[in-house]
């Protein structure tokens, strides 16, 4: 059993700050936990407006507080985002992040991710990065 609490977790450097100051996320589960998916928690700051495209992973992320909106770029369809939504990339879909409010959001990637990702210019995960323990 795999049990994990944020304090630790931060404490373990899993606590990731986007090097853009738009969100953080604190990995509570990642590939080295061998679960075929990894669990996070990350904060979208008010204010956050930035691109991603993650080509190499799908996510579904669930809105536990604020607000904000997400924007699909193939059609400009915007989805609003409050207390109790998933959304769910499972097209790879490129999309506009919005936060209107601090938003708590919890994060599942499928592949895992190896703890340290940050976007790439291309606003998608590398699939080989570097790990917490590294």
């Amino acid at each position: 059993m795999i049990v994990r609490n944020m304090i630790q977790a931060e404490q373990q450097g899993r606590k990731i700050m986007s090097p853009d100051g738009n969100w953080d996320s604190t990995r509570l589960l990642l590939k080295e936990d061998q679960m075929g998916f990894s669990f996070h928690i990350t904060t979208i700051y008010k204010g956050a407006d930035f691109q991603m495209h993650y080509q190499n992973h799908l996510e579904s992320v669930y809105c536990i507080s604020g607000e904000g909106e997400v924007e699909t770029l193939a059609d400009g369809q915007k989805y609003p985002i409050a207390p109790g939504t998933l959304y769910i990339l499972d097209k790879h879909d490129k999309h506009i992040l919005r936060g209107f409010s601090e938003m708590k959001m919890a994060c599942v990637f499928n592949p895992p991710l190896n703890g340290k990702e940050v976007h790439n210019p291309d606003g998608a995960y590398e699939l080989e990065a570097e790990s917490i323990d590294q």
